[in-house]
């Protein structure tokens, strides 16, 4: 693993740490293919019987994609490849065959939301913040697999809240919305709490664990069979998209035009 992306071993427990606390664990390309790469093999050899996801220091989970990956964007298709790729990441940790936690604190935002998401459970400590605030910050939208996925999670009235209003959740609202299942008083009680549930986990009948996510995961995905590039496209390719970017670089607010 790289230094921005940590992995240890706890008995039977597999810790994967999002490691840049200093960018509020900003997501970069590599971390998001580490992750996928760490469940897959996860998968294959069975080294631990769950996986714990979280972010390093108490501010943040994951605040999103570091912004310096669209730098290079130059119009709708790069946003279908890079759509394309996040549902890639995301398909392989649910479909990871041994269950999986996010243990959240502080900001867990867009990609960092997303990662959390597609985990089978996911715990807050009472600072957690859960938004995906893209309509005021970078002007671009999800795949379809992520709006299913949201969807399934909270229910459309939320979602809209989350998206259009770019409403940020907190702990407890997201307790009460059924986005996570427990909310810890702070950092070493959420790592601790995330240990305890998934020494619990590891001792259940792993084929029955497999099966249930697997039937889950197949039920979600027959919502998300639609296609929607052409929104995509549209979105990543507009001028409000490269405003939003050179707006969030700036430090300023963007000027939106609807082009």
């Amino acid at each position: 693993m790289t230094e921005e992306l940590l992995y240890d071993k706890r008995g039977d427990v597999a810790w994967v740490t999002f490691n840049r606390p200093q960018a509020r664990n900003a997501l970069t390309f590599a971390m998001y293919q580490g992750v996928a790469e760490i469940c897959g093999r996860i998968g294959r050899t069975r080294e631990a019987k769950v996986v714990v996801i979280t972010g390093a220091g108490d501010k943040a989970f994951a605040a999103g994609t570091d912004i310096a990956q669209f730098r290079d964007f130059k119009d709708g298709e790069d946003g279908i490849a890079y759509e394309t790729k996040m549902d890639a990441t995301l398909e392989i940790i649910e479909r990871c065959p041994v269950p999986t936690i996010a243990a959240v604190a502080g900001f867990c935002t867009g990609g960092g939301l997303a990662i959390a998401g597609a985990c089978d459970f996911r715990l807050a400590a009472a600072n957690a913040q859960f938004g995906v605030p893209i309509a005021r910050t970078l002007g671009n939208c999800l795949s379809m697999g992520n709006y299913a996925r949201l969807t399934a999670l909270v229910g459309p009235l939320r979602v809209k809240e989350m998206l259009l209003l770019a409403k940020m959740v907190d702990a407890a609202s997201a307790l009460q919305a059924g986005l996570v299942m427990e909310v810890v008083t702070d950092g070493p009680a959420l790592q601790a709490r995330a240990q305890q549930i998934a020494e619990t986990l590891a001792g259940h009948a792993p084929i029955t664990l497999q099966t249930t996510k697997e039937a889950m995961r197949r039920l979600q995905a027959k919502i998300a069979d639609e296609n929607i590039d052409d929104l995509i496209r549209r979105t990543y390719g507009s001028a409000d998209f490269r405003e939003g970017m050179s707006a969030f670089l700036e430090k300023r607010a963007p000027n939106w035009t609807g082009e």
